[in-house]
């Protein structure tokens, strides 16, 4: 991440903060609906340090994770599958048409009739939500692809596999990555409304179930202390991780526009 991102995003966090904290300072709403940030640190800490927190927030971690690996499995399978065969891939499309719009709490009913409220009926959930995004963004990686590459690979006598792994899934990295982004948002989209609904899982529960803990007993400090836990989270993800394989996407494959 380049050092004048990190100043701005410093500098904009910064501000924000400060903007919250003028309105709290205001007096125009109750502390009781709009706690200072100095409450809402105290209770982060204090909930990070009594291990209530930090157990939840790898509850949820390991349950994203897992949903992401699957979906990455399936994402790819099935793109790499529609490329062999027309049918398919109409057959993949009209899916993706299907339930791409479909939000995940649509489905829970079904899911706790099918698998109850488990692990499994949160997966479920998550890999719903995230897996028709990256399908969506991998075809479209494939579709946008010239097809000169596809000839040049051809002329030097590569088969169609070698192409497809050589060339057409390295030009469609960067759909891909924008796939997987999308699919990081939805995922704690997917979890958090999946945890407030299907409650404690294991009696561990997530930070979807810290959360609603909160707001039952009118916790207004726990309730943004959990989600400026998802904040955090989704900026070192978005900076850290998705920003480094991106610059070295561009760096190894050339893609700089």
């Amino acid at each position: 991440m380049k050092k004048s991102k990190i100043l701005q995003r410093v500098f904009w966090i910064i501000l924000l903060a400060l903007g919250w904290q003028l309105i709290f300072w205001s007096g125009r709403f109750s502390p009781l609906v709009f706690p200072s940030l100095l409450e809402i640190g105290q209770v982060l800490i204090e909930s990070l340090i009594n291990g209530e927190l930090s157990r939840q927030l790898l509850f949820s971690l390991s349950i994203i994770g897992q949903a992401l690996f699957i979906s990455l499995l399936l994402a790819l399978f099935l793109s790499l599958t529609a490329h062999f065969s027309e049918n398919i891939a109409g057959l993949i499309d009209t899916l993706v048409a299907l339930a791409h719009p479909l939000p995940g709490i649509a489905l829970m009913p079904l899911v706790l009739i099918w698998s109850g409220a488990g692990r499994q009926a949160i997966l479920v959930i998550i890999v719903h939500s995230v897996l028709w995004p990256m399908v969506l963004n991998l075809r479209t990686g494939f579709s946008s692809i010239p097809e000169i590459y596809r000839l040049v690979g051809q002329n030097y006598g590569l088969s169609r596999l070698q192409i497809l792994f050589q060339i057409m899934v390295p030009a469609a990295l960067p759909y891909f990555l924008a796939g997987l982004k999308i699919g990081w948002a939805r995922a704690w989209r997917a979890l958090i409304s999946a945890e407030m609904l299907f409650g404690a899982v294991n009696s561990v529960g997530g930070l979807g179930w810290y959360i609603f803990q909160k707001r039952v007993f009118f916790d207004l400090p726990g309730v943004f202390a959990g989600i400026t836990v998802i904040v955090i989270i989704g900026i070192l993800v978005e900076d850290f991780i998705f920003d480094k394989i991106e610059n070295k996407t561009v760096q190894k494959w050339g893609m700089e526009s």
